[in-house]
């Protein structure tokens, strides 16, 4: 149904719970925690969504072993390949992610996210088809990994703009976080289901089973009503990009998080991509990556209970700089307990970062600038990651002295010594 019940007005409070004694205190927290889910509307999408990320992750698995199966011959192929495929898949992100923010603030975002679904699981089906008739090459697994990247850089935008219209905006940095947990518990759980049904129905059924997944998120739109984004006054979708740009290059408290998004996927996250030195086998990888995802787990519920509150900004730069601390922490402690420990909170400060980030600049952007200015953070967010990777890598890789631990280390002080600079000179952030 499509009635006021499915979205509320912003101003409309969230239902209450009652019940007596300790009873009472488990159900506020839990209320607290899971606050958005008190909202129909976002609580289908949620849940939809969370099913197409499962998916999608199942997928990632699949097509991985399936590119290694077709290039194993040759080791260097297989990884050459592999580096090919994640670039197919992302470089569309970085391409048309601004494109997809101006599209979002001009048409209906349910439509434009309908769309994107449905071509990334006429994507997945093609690929279980070439599967299932074995002609499937390499090639064409590249093509299909970029048009399904095209879908979701076209999606991205209007799914992030289309979350302040589910929930009142007190809700939103809760919806932010509970969105969080929803792609952690995705991209955790979908490759250990992805390893089930390789097992059980091959890769045919890893593929299919993703393709459907994607018309769940498609049922769950059908059925949310949302307010379709000012029409009056548009221009050209050039001058529509370049205002956007403009909006958020005039400086300010939102230029500033854009800046600080860069900052911290460059310099912070490079100690995910870097795991496997300092984890050295695989048992200690996967130990590193279930404390850094834990935590991340913990980071997104503890936003989730805190919702909007006094001093985000602020709370946002201090975590930032213990988030780089935290990072200088785990690269100079030998591995054992202590450094396991590190990463858990690692992760808790990651989650907390991104959740507060994205949750401030979604409450400082009007509606109808929405699509376009969470697109430029998208994109500032996406490309800090590769980038923060690739010139650490390239750096221990050129200078003989340089080890992966230093430049970690170094990489993590950085970060703090920016998130303190905005700490001092604020530029809004303190404010928000």
């Amino acid at each position: 149904m499509t009635d006021a019940a499915n979205n509320p007005p912003p101003d409309t409070p969230a239902p209450s719970h009652k019940a007596s004694g300790f009873s009472a205190s488990g159900a506020a927290i839990l209320l607290r925690i899971g606050e958005a889910f008190t909202y129909k509307a976002f609580r289908n999408i949620w849940t939809a969504a969370f099913t197409s990320a499962v998916g999608t992750w199942m997928q990632r698995f699949a097509q991985q072993w399936l590119i290694f199966d077709l290039t194993k011959s040759v080791p260097t192929d297989a990884a050459f390949y592999l580096g090919v495929d994640a670039f197919a898949g992302n470089v569309p992100l970085l391409l048309f992610t601004l494109l997809g923010g101006v599209v979002a603030d001009r048409y209906d975002r349910r439509y434009l996210l309908m769309g994107s679904q449905i071509l990334q699981m006429c994507c997945a089906l093609t690929l279980t088809a070439l599967v299932w008739t074995d002609t499937v090459t390499i090639p064409s697994i590249l093509a299909l990994s970029f048009t399904a990247g095209t879908a979701q850089a076209f999606g991205g935008p209007s799914f992030q703009s289309l979350i302040p219209s589910l929930v009142p905006r007190k809700t939103l940095p809760n919806a932010i976080a509970l969105n969080s947990i929803q792609f952690n518990l995705a991209q955790s759980v979908g490759p250990l289901i992805g390893g089930l049904i390789l097992a059980t129905l091959g890769l045919v059924g890893c593929f299919g089973l993703n393709g459907l997944s994607f018309l769940v998120v498609v049922a769950a739109l059908a059925y949310v009503s949302i307010p379709a984004p000012n029409q009056t006054n548009r221009k050209p979708v050039l001058e529509e990009l370049k205002g956007g740009l403009l909006y958020v290059g005039r400086g300010g408290a939102l230029l500033s998080l854009t800046v600080l998004a860069v900052a911290t996927t460059s310099l912070g996250l490079p100690i995910r991509a870097f795991l496997p030195v300092f984890a050295d086998d695989p048992n200690t990888l996967s130990q590193m990556m279930a404390s850094l995802g834990t935590g991340a787990v913990v980071g997104a519920l503890i936003v989730a209970w805190l919702g909007t509150f006094n001093k985000m900004g602020l709370t946002l730069l201090s975590v930032i700089i213990a988030f780089g601390g935290l990072i200088a922490a785990f690269a100079l402690t030998p591995v054992g307990a202590i450094s396991y420990i590190i990463l858990f909170f690692v992760g808790v400060a990651l989650l907390i970062v991104f959740s507060l980030t994205a949750s401030l600049v979604q409450l400082t952007v009007p509606d109808e600038l929405r699509g376009r200015v969470m697109s430029i953070y998208l994109m500032a967010f996406r490309g800090g990651m590769p980038l923060g990777s690739l010139v650490s890598g390239y750096v221990v890789a050129s200078i003989p002295w340089v080890t992966t631990e230093s430049i970690i280390a170094v990489n993590g002080g950085l970060l703090a010594l920016v998130a303190t600079y905005f700490l001092i000179r604020s530029h809004g952030i303190r404010e928000l």
